[in-house]
């Protein structure tokens, strides 16, 4: 059996959502109903998000979203791995404007079947959910990367990025009833890391090779912020739990986000109950499992 998954994704900042498009492209058990971008220059990140699809073989919708946050300034504007496009076949000419009516019509068609995988800043699921309120009950489910659920690991901000990105959209997410809605946080993700040196060496193959040119560009930027060369596997972490249970260890409870305090704004508040909480928060990983997991499908 297959899942039916709906991606929606900032391709182009962070390296993990390219990982995470491979890794979705190259799992047997996924059917990729479509790919839909969001944030600044979101046509160049349906771009990337062709170059990779094209490297698969395989011929996914793909539907460029919003590239502004509902209120709050853009904090995303450029799509800096779309330089290494230029060698690259992919699709160049896309309609804007059209990620969310996709969304909805594909869940429509198939309702109860299609798990919801934002791994970006929220902007195209608010404006869903809040668009058509029906949209959260005919999900199968919705798992996102997003969030801080644990001050476990010291040194993270306290709200996490793609959470604070449109922090009124993530509003609107956390307030809609999903089946199934988990989130799997900063705190969590910070877990499972790789060097750009190991990652040269595993990565191997037309698709993994293509996310390595869009690594490349990555790993100078992640250098020269904090002289580090590494990639943390947030996005692809959240789309594997959907597929393998035990990669992590989820807690059921209520999430609520910090809206008053500018300076905390896009935080999320993480209450545990076991009986009437209507989120799931990842509350433990298992690294070995998810990188044996992960380079699974690529063999």
């Amino acid at each position: 059996m297959t899942v039916k998954i709906l991606l929606d994704t900032d391709i182009g900042t962070d390296i993990d959502d390219a990982v995470c498009l491979a890794y979705l492209l190259a799992n047997p058990e996924c059917e990729l109903m479509g790919i839909t971008t969001v944030t600044g220059e979101a046509t160049k990140r349906a771009q990337m998000a062709s170059a990779l699809c094209k490297a698969a073989g395989k011929d996914i919708p793909i539907y460029p979203g919003a590239e502004g946050p509902l209120l709050i300034p853009q904090k995303q504007t450029t799509c800096e791995q779309a330089t290494a496009l230029g060698g690259m076949a992919c699709e160049k000419d896309f309609e804007p404007g059209c990620a969310v009516p996709f969304l909805q019509e594909t869940i429509r068609r198939h309702p109860g079947e299609v798990v919801l995988l934002p791994i970006g800043p929220l902007t195209n699921i608010g404006l869903l959910f809040a668009m058509d309120p029906e949209i959260p009950r005919l999900l199968k489910g919705l798992t996102l990367m997003g969030g801080r659920f644990s001050s476990a690991i010291a040194n993270l901000p306290p709200a996490e990025w793609n959470a604070s990105g449109d922090v009124h959209a993530t509003a609107i997410v956390y307030k809609h009833s999903v089946a199934v809605h988990r989130s799997v946080g900063l705190d969590v993700t910070k877990q499972v890391q790789m060097s750009a040196d190991e990652v040269r060496k595993r990565f191997k193959g037309p698709l993994l090779e293509t996310v390595l040119q869009f690594a490349e560009i990555w790993f100078e930027r992640v250098f020269n912020m904090r002289g580090e060369r590494n990639i943390t596997f947030h996005d692809p972490l959240a789309a594997a739990t959907i597929f393998d249970g035990a990669i992590c260890q989820f807690k059921r409870g209520t999430v609520d986000v910090e809206l008053a305090s500018e300076r905390l704004r896009g935080m999320t508040h993480w209450a545990l109950n076991p009986e009437e909480g209507r989120h799931e928060v990842a509350v433990a990983v298992d690294p070995g499992c998810f990188f044996e997991h992960f380079f699974s499908v690529f063999q």
